[in-house]
């Protein structure tokens, strides 16, 4: 008879609501499927992670060697969660001894501040992670001018280390078969899955999605990477029928209003775009191309198809082009509305470093919608002639609308065979002299768009219908959360991913209702 598979479920950060109550769920769902389940959490391993934020924590206190005074909250609410459940509960802490504790102190304090980012170590890339936390935590897209950055990232890169040598010894103590841990980046989560991986342990990471009680899983590494090399028969091999175009554009319209999501940004946008174009001193009657942002400082990890060095040196020489544009085209730079509306307000904003980078203006062919602005992107969008992006996750509707893409970045669209992916500023700027493209997406790459839209939107994103957002809270639905086989085929498809390795899809062109009261919700936000 063949041994139970040992799964962990690294909730390090029961402080992150939807991580606490999906690992609930999953302890149990797995249980019943068979596996042997331990729970893993920090226990002031580390003394900076995901949570630590500004306006939490200052600078001058995380450089201490003591943990941040939310440590203990966050501790209490896994406590809460998870004892109950009887499964053993690991501690992080436990793992890591006074000599790999004294090694990454050392290694923290002595390795150059500018060796830190490409930092390796036992062949993992620590300081990617540790990077990409600290300027989390500063909510900016680069450290310059923060006179504390240095004992941050620091603080960060020890974490990391720490963590490192408390997974490894773990993993090696209990050889577990699967790791499951949220989200898969920054610190603690980018090196446990790192660790992981080194291990030859498989492992699963996943997110919120956008759309109301769903969440998008992955194998190996977090879905900022899976997305953009998931393989192409994942989808473009499954029937395409009338019924999932219409199921498609009826979503895609819902999203100008959020009205089945969890994250949107504008509950009343302006549709009238011409109004929003006169107003910044756009004319609405020549040729413009909607240039999206993304947030500065999110995921800033390293990635190898990017033409830019970073999304501002990216903004920077587009407007730099368009100074050879003023008697024939336009750029409208959207900024994301996440800027000063998501859950870390930016402190690096494109509107000021736009005012930095041109100190006698923009050129007078160049406008930027702010990102308080309730301008609909969608309106802006589908009146340009067309669009160019970094790596905003838009370029998924934007190409399903039937609008021509130009990829700078790692968007997850790259690639799919539907956008203009670039790959140097070189092949960048020559795409941008044979603007205005004055046409839509060939048929072909319209209809390659919409299926890859379905795909991301029905498919990737799988529904638990008894998983609800109270604002920052997460609940679960007791009196619909049967979480025994075949009673909800989305939590049937993450387990079966969980234990098989099997891919993380969502066969909702197979079924009749895949997202159970959506119609109602979006009829109702509608009107």
């Amino acid at each position: 008879m063949s041994r139970a598979l040992r799964v962990c479920l690294a909730t390090t950060m029961p402080g992150y609501e939807h991580a606490l109550a999906l690992d609930w769920v999953l302890a149990q769902a797995l249980d019943l499927r068979g596996a042997e389940i331990d729970v893993l959490v920090c226990d002031k391993a580390i003394s900076v992670c995901q949570m630590t934020k500004t306006g939490r924590a200052t600078p001058e206190t995380i450089r201490d060697d003591v943990p941040m005074a939310f440590c203990d909250k966050c501790i209490a609410k896994g406590e809460e969660r998870l004892r109950p459940l009887g499964y053993p509960m690991r501690r992080l802490a436990e793992y890591i001894d006074d000599d790999a504790a004294a090694a990454a102190r050392s290694l923290s304090e002595t390795v150059p501040l500018n060796d830190i980012a490409t930092f390796h170590h036992e062949g993992l890339a620590v300081g990617d992670h540790a990077r990409a936390g600290a300027l989390r935590y500063f909510a900016r897209g680069d450290l310059e001018n923060e006179p504390l950055a240095e004992p941050v990232l620091r603080r960060y890169f020890e974490a990391g280390l720490r963590t490192i040598a408390g997974m490894r010894k773990l993993i090696e103590t209990h050889r577990y078969d699967v790791l499951v841990v949220n989200h898969g980046i920054y610190i603690p989560q980018g090196m446990i899955v790192e660790v992981a991986n080194a291990l030859g342990v498989r492992v699963v990471t996943y997110n919120p999605a956008y759309r109301k009680h769903s969440f998008v899983f992955s194998h190996d590494q977090s879905y900022h990477f899976t997305m953009l090399n998931e393989p192409l028969e994942h989808w473009r091999s499954f029937a395409w029928t009338t019924r999932l175009a219409t199921d498609t554009k009826a979503y895609l319209t819902s999203r100008r209003l959020g009205a089945n999501d969890w994250i949107w940004f504008h509950d009343k946008p302006r549709e009238e775009i011409a109004s929003v174009l006169r107003e910044i001193g756009c004319n609405p009657r020549k040729p413009f191309v909607a240039a999206l942002t993304s947030v500065v400082w999110d995921a800033q990890l390293h990635y190898k198809a990017n033409a830019f060095p970073n999304m501002m040196e990216w903004l920077r020489q587009t407007v730099e082009y368009w100074k050879r544009r003023t008697d024939d085209l336009q750029l409208v730079i959207r900024v994301h509305p996440a800027e000063v509306r998501g859950a870390v307000p930016s402190r690096q904003q494109v509107v000021h470093e736009m005012a930095v980078a041109f100190p006698e203006g923009l050129p007078p062919n160049v406008f930027i919608i702010p990102p308080e602005h309730q301008a609909s992107t969608y309106a802006l969008c589908e009146n340009a002639d067309s669009v160019i992006i970094f790596n905003t996750k838009a370029g998924v509707e934007m190409s399903a609308l039937g609008l021509p893409v130009i990829v700078a970045g790692e968007a997850w669209i790259r690639g799919k065979g539907f956008a203009e992916d670039v790959s140097s500023p070189t092949q960048y700027f020559a795409l941008l002299d044979r603007l205005p493209a004055n046409q839509k997406l060939d048929a072909d790459k319209h209809a390659l768009a919409m299926r890859y839209a379905y795909h991301f939107f029905f498919r990737r994103m799988i529904p638990l219908p008894f998983m609800h957002q109270d604002g920052a809270s997460f609940r679960i639905d007791a009196a619909r959360a049967d979480l025994t086989p075949g009673k909800w085929p989305g939590l049937d498809a993450i387990c079966e991913g969980i234990l098989t390795g099997a891919p993380f899809v969502y066969r909702a062109e197979d079924l009749v209702d895949p997202f159970p009261g959506e119609a109602a919700v979006q009829d109702a936000k509608a009107n």
